[in-house]
């Protein structure tokens, strides 16, 4: 489907921050460990990512951070408000991350998605995303207090 004509993008600014940080609570994508504000501030201090964010009728109903890590793509905080969900506005958010690597000739982007979040998986399917031949381990380097 596509989106909206009236859809537009912005790259974030903190004038933005309240209705962001409100966005990806409604969407479930704030976790404990992670600081949503220590995420926006590595993503817009960098000169190597991006927080695209998206209007609709002056409302802020989604957002996409895009980075590179030197060899491949990455998103993270895609985010559609509910209540604008099927319109097409998730491909457009992922449609303009695509873009904004291949503008910067990075090959190929990864998304880390939850192994339960089946909704998500078969977004990322129809977008002709297939499951990687990896293994994600991490290692906490700052614990917090």
């Amino acid at each position: 489907m596509p989106a909206p004509d009236n859809l537009i993008f912005k790259s974030y600014v903190s004038d933005h921050q309240d209705d962001l940080l409100s966005l990806w609570q409604v969407c479930d994508l704030i976790r404990p460990w992670n600081n949503p504000l220590d995420d926006i501030r590595q993503c817009v201090g960098n000169p190597s990512s991006e927080l695209l964010i998206t209007y609709l009728d002056q409302t802020l109903c989604g957002s996409v951070m895009v980075g590179c890590d030197g060899h491949r793509g990455w998103v993270y905080y895609l985010a559609v408000a509910p209540d604008y969900r099927t319109q097409g506005i998730g491909r457009a958010l992922m449609a303009s991350a695509e873009q904004w690597l291949i503008d910067r000739d990075v090959p190929k982007i990864h998304a880390m998605i939850r192994h339960d979040n089946l909704l998500v998986r078969g977004f990322y399917k129809r977008l002709d995303f297939v499951d990687g031949d990896v293994q994600l381990v991490q290692k906490w380097l700052k614990r917090e207090a």
